[in-house]
């Protein structure tokens, strides 16, 4: 991990791993999962907290162990003490040391202007940086740096991908997070947005047009039809509606509706 400290916040660290009994450094590495989303979750694996684990804020604590209540209670204690403290903005990083050209950033910022990264590591060749506070993930692999908007994710965990562009992957409070899926804001190739499809527009050289309601023209008798006939072709009119109502194509309210109009022409 690149991201150090102040020293305010380590002593905030240190006082919540006496509170709990835990050792400095297994409380560090558990903030900084947490920092990873602005202290809203974390998934970690640390060997004093029983290996792999994850906890979300709102009671959600997961831990190897899963009968070990104990170990569950001082996971959720840590968690919910060492959250508070970065809502609080007691928990900090370090300014990042000014850079030849006078700005603030690591050495070798390859992820342009961003600033500071939440989170940043190297798998399979392939770097990346999280900016959970402006949502942003800046992926370089092969040269080639993509930065992406992540929307409401909150990413908190990185892993090896299987298949796919990337050889590492990514989740969030939300599971995993399909990189396909978020779009690009610089590097990479942009999804071209289609243009809105305007009324009566020509498609596929077919004017589509809205089509006018089909009117029902009034029944009359038929000067052919005797009155037995005609009053036969009502009743089977309204036998047929009975069908759709029954079928659910219509609905009991129109069903009498039309029942009562075909009866009024009796």
């Amino acid at each position: 991990m690149n991201a150090i400290f102040t020293d305010a916040s380590f002593q905030n660290i240190v006082n919540v791993a006496n509170k709990y009994g835990i050792s400095t450094n297994a409380a560090k590495d558990l903030t900084y999962c947490l920092m990873n989303s602005n202290g809203t979750m974390a998934q970690f694996n640390i060997a004093e907290l029983g290996g792999g684990g994850q906890w979300m804020q709102g009671g959600m604590t997961m831990v190897g162990d899963m009968f070990n209540n104990n170990l569950k209670y001082l996971v959720d204690g840590l968690c919910v003490d060492l959250s508070n403290l970065i809502h609080q903005g007691a928990i900090q990083y370090k300014p990042l040391p000014k850079t030849e050209n006078g700005q603030g950033g690591f050495s070798g910022n390859w992820w342009g202007d961003l600033g500071f990264p939440n989170s940043t590591g190297s798998q399979n060749d392939t770097s990346y940086a999280i900016f959970n506070n402006i949502h942003r993930l800046a992926i370089q692999q092969n040269g080639k740096v993509t930065i992406f908007d992540t929307l409401d994710h909150n990413i908190g965990g990185v892993g090896q991908q299987q298949g796919g562009n990337y050889s590492v992957s990514f989740t969030s409070q939300y599971g995993n997070v399909d990189l396909n899926a978020l779009p690009i804001i610089s590097g990479g190739n942009k999804p071209q947005q289609s243009a809105p499809i305007q009324n009566n527009e020509v498609q596929n050289n077919i004017i589509e047009t809205p089509m006018a309601p089909i009117m029902e023209a009034p029944m009359q008798p038929n000067n052919n039809m005797n009155n037995s006939a005609f009053e036969e072709d009502i009743f089977g009119k309204i036998e047929k509606l009975a069908g759709l109502k029954d079928k659910g194509i219509l609905s009991v309210e129109e069903f009498e509706n039309k029942k009562a109009d075909l009866l009024n022409r009796l």
